[in-house]
């Protein structure tokens, strides 16, 4: 599967990305609103700008993702691997960040 399938499937309804190995896909500025990556790998992928309003990343794998820019509201981070991950600018209200790794994250103006 490419960035490309998952817009495509996203475009018809399709809201499930459980456990599905995104590494370093290129989704930057896209809308996935309400989709489902808990346990995904989105490992290095570009976020950034993204529509992830009410997303659910649960136990992801968000290591070295760039999210700046992202609108986040709602998401939830549970148990996400957070590390080296870029969140500058991003929409973070009502965000769920409970037991997350943050090391060397960047939060500048979130």
């Amino acid at each position: 599967m490419d960035a490309n399938e998952v817009l495509s499937r996203y475009a018809v309804g399709q809201r499930d990305f459980t456990k599905m190995n995104l590494i370093a896909f290129n989704l930057k500025g896209e809308n996935l609103s309400g989709a489902n990556f808990s346990g995904a790998n989105l490992s290095g992928a570009k976020l950034n700008g993204a529509n992830l309003s009410g997303a659910n990343f649960s136990g992801a794998n968000l290591t070295r993702t760039d999210l700046s820019l992202a609108n986040l509201s709602g998401a939830t981070l549970t148990g996400a691997n957070l590390t080296e991950t870029k969140l500058a600018q991003a929409n973070l209200k009502k965000t769920k960040l409970s037991a997350v790794d943050i090391s060397n994250m960047n939060l500048s103006q979130a």
